[in-house]
């Protein structure tokens, strides 16, 4: 599928046909190469495939915003079993909606989607910064589990869990680390933080304003001033590592945390990632696309642990 990776922005209409071994870095440069001021609701690692990413939910840093991938598709093109390339038309409602979501499976080969993009500002704001244990870790990611769903529809802050050396102490600590996407300026993200979750003592300096194209450099991790062509790398870094995916309804209490906060010291190359919910997730009815954690979710969780290539040996946390 590699092959099929074209990317065809219509800008007038606010549409992009994108093939299905497309990137998603591919498809973000070709909207920004068209417009600086649209978007399309995806995940953040820019050499994931379309394809299987759209057809698996797509969730990433618009979705408290604008909802999932698969909540913005319009049509698509799918190879059937008779060798039929079919639209959504004559593929009919039913194979339409089993393919938004609902997995690659055997419904049959999709080549392309054709999608909605959505209206972002000239400039977001983003921030990435990190407390410890010795910092009141435990109590900011407790209120962080009550806030996350329900903060400004424009801010999605993802909160991420590692173990750590405490070089000072000589010891392991816990660092928590709360990287943002605002759809705004500094300004109105510092309200918004200083009023719904002042205990995370965010500053003007931790902020950064940004082009939309930027805030995808950023959260994939490249350096400050790496080019926008850069998501056109389809080759990713290698990494080996075991997870795993939930969801929670119900803030875990301060207790829990700490004994979670204890086992991932213990267990060393461990990590917790998680993306809150809420906002446009909770306006989606379950049964809307074949993807259903939708409202009652507050959180998704992903654990993870590393591992080196040979290694054979499994832990789980």
């Amino acid at each position: 599928m590699s092959n099929l990776r074209s990317v065809d922005v219509d800008i007038h209409n606010e549409t992009a046909w994108v093939q299905a071994g497309a990137t998603l870095g591919e498809l973000y440069y070709r909207i920004w190469e068209k417009s600086k001021i649209h978007a399309f609701p995806a995940g953040i690692c820019p050499t994931v495939g379309v394809g299987g990413h759209i057809t698996g939910g797509g969730y990433g840093n618009l979705l408290r915003k604008y909802g999932l991938s698969v909540d913005n598709l319009i049509d698509a093109h799918i190879v059937d079993v008779h060798g039929r390339i079919l639209n959504r038309e004559s593929m009919g409602e039913d194979l339409f909606w089993a393919i938004s979501g609902g997995g690659g499976a055997s419904f049959g080969v999709i080549t392309a989607y054709k999608i909605k993009l959505v209206k972002v500002p000239d400039i977001v704001t983003v921030f990435r910064v990190v407390r410890t244990l010795e910092q009141n870790a435990i109590d900011i990611v407790y209120r962080w589990q009550f806030i996350a769903d329900k903060i400004d529809n424009n801010l999605f802050i993802r909160l991420t869990l590692k173990p750590t050396d405490d070089k000072q102490k000589g010891t392991k600590t816990i660092t928590a680390t709360f990287v943002a996407l605002f759809l705004g300026d500094s300004r109105k993200l510092l309200s918004v933080i200083d009023r719904d979750f002042p205990q995370l003592g965010l500053h003007i300096e931790d902020c950064k304003e940004m082009s939309w194209i930027e805030s995808e450099l950023f959260w994939a991790n490249f350096p400050d001033g790496t080019p926008p062509d850069a998501l056109l790398n389809r080759m990713p870094g290698a990494k080996f590592l075991k997870r795993k995916s939930d969801y929670l309804q119900k803030p875990i209490p301060k207790e829990k945390l700490k004994s979670i906060f204890d086992k991932m010291i213990e267990l060393g190359d461990t990590e917790l990632v998680f993306n809150p919910y809420g906002g446009k997730m909770n306006e989606i009815p379950e049964r809307a696309t074949p993807f259903p954690h939708r409202a009652g979710n507050i959180k998704s969780s992903m654990q993870q642990i590393g591992r080196k290539k040979e290694r054979k040996q499994r832990t789980s946390i």
